[in-house]
């Protein structure tokens, strides 16, 4: 049995734990996170890997989209494989429309067996609609700036180039 602790990302506090069998799919666990937050659970998600720090890696989503069916879906990844230990973290989008994110981790894991998700922590209540998300990028034009700036150097004296020989 792993205990769960799934936060919505917004300025609030809304926080649900839940208790799930480790044997379950990720699909499973994504009904079981979509239900504790009042969604049906029936619009496009994913999973995605992370580190300690939250950083975004690899994408897990609900269904396999490859033409041979080889890829990762949601109801290929077992819980317990994917999440082997305490405090490992998944980020999970629930509808790319809206994209509530989500924080999942790990927050306790017991030899129990557990037949079903039980929710045992509910805090906050959840907006009507999702929090903007401010995509930032890292602020380039300097370096490119300098780039051209340099690729360019050798042209800096274009007065002295006398253009009526061409």
């Amino acid at each position: 049995m792993y205990k769960v602790r799934v936060i919505l990302d917004t300025k609030e506090d809304v926080i649900r734990t839940l208790m799930v069998n480790e044997k379950v799919s990720l699909e499973n666990l994504h009904f079981d996170i979509a239900k504790a937050f009042g969604f049906d659970g029936q619009e496009m998600a994913s999973f995605y890997r992370t580190d300690e720090d939250w950083n975004q890696g690899e994408e897990i989503p609900l269904f396999d989209m490859s033409e041979a069916g080889e890829n990762l879906s949601m109801a290929t990844c077992i819980i317990e494989e994917t999440l082997p230990n305490k405090h490992d973290k998944l980020i999970y989008v629930y509808d790319f429309f809206q994209m509530w994110t989500f924080y999942v981790e790990v927050i306790e894991q017991t030899n129990e067996v557990l037949s079903e998700t039980t929710l045992v922590l509910s805090v906050g209540t959840i907006p009507e609609k999702a929090p903007e998300k401010e995509f930032k990028a890292e602020d380039i034009s300097k370096d490119i700036d300098d780039e051209i700036h340099d690729e360019f150097n050798d042209f800096e004296s274009l007065d002295d180039f006398d253009f009526d020989n061409y």
